[in-house]
């Protein structure tokens, strides 16, 4: 089985990050498995509603790319999956989306759920995801940290700044448990992978979710059922596919104009 796994970081400006990234996905992906991780230049750098759009063109971009180079399945991961339910729009493979894989998931984890992100411009977009996604009555609170993502990234290698923010985030979350919230979700790749190496992070006992793994076990499983049944998304509503000349169109207009 193998996997493309879209960051919205790329190397250059994140390598330590990758070399962490490296670390979580070989330690989830079951054996006969490759995952390739690939990134975005300029990365997602700043907590704005437009970078989310460009980034997303490229990612849909990535994801045809993916399975026309004979990958089973496409992780997007990041938090956010702009451009999720349009990737799923144009291929055929599974593509996963990190912020939706990990609240379904965590939904088996616990009845009422809290997101803590990073940057006080992403809660209007997490609502949106929510309601997107059905969940309303499940995610009951979203707080925020007060960074840029490329900022976090500075605390890769520094175990005084991952404690540090990890201090913060928790300060962030103790609220949401004290309102009752039983599971709390890194709104982001970025923090859940740094967050990663503190073994059994929980506040107030709500388990703090690195939810890569979970997209990973996800696409794996989802790779497996399509092999099982011949199933895939709908082609129905959201996920109608677009015809060949449109994707084409896609593909060779990048600018729009």
């Amino acid at each position: 089985m193998k996997i493309w796994y879209q960051s919205y970081v790329d190397y250059e400006n994140g390598a330590t990050y990758w070399e962490h990234l490296r670390e979580n996905l070989n330690a989830a992906m079951s054996p006969g498995t490759t995952v390739d991780i690939h990134g975005i230049t300029p990365y997602d750098s700043y907590a704005h509603p437009l970078v989310e759009f460009r980034c997303a063109r490229e990612m849909i971009a990535n994801v045809i790319r993916a399975e026309r180079e004979g990958y089973d399945a496409v992780v997007v991961g990041h938090f956010q999956d702009a451009g999720l339910y349009e990737a799923r729009s144009v291929v055929d493979i599974p593509v996963i989306g990190l912020g939706e894989a990990t609240m379904l998931w965590c939904c088996q984890l616990g009845q009422r759920l809290g997101i803590v992100t990073i940057n006080p411009r992403f809660i209007p977009w997490f609502h949106q995801q929510i309601g997107k996604y059905g969940l309303r009555d499940r995610v009951a609170g979203v707080h925020s940290l007060k960074f840029e993502p490329g900022q976090i990234l500075g605390a890769y290698g520094d175990a005084d700044k991952a404690l540090e923010v990890k201090d913060l985030f928790d300060k962030q979350a103790a609220p949401l448990v004290e309102q009752g919230i039983d599971v709390v979700i890194p709104g982001g790749g970025i923090p859940m992978v740094l967050f990663a190496q503190f073994q059994n992070h929980n506040v107030g006992g709500a388990p703090v979710i690195n939810g890569i793994p979970i997209a990973i076990k996800m696409a794996e499983m989802a790779v497996s059922l399509k092999q099982l049944t011949g199933q895939s998304v709908s082609r129905t509503g959201d996920y109608v596919k677009a015809p060949p000349e449109v994707i084409e169109e896609f593909l060779t207009h990048p600018k729009g104009l």
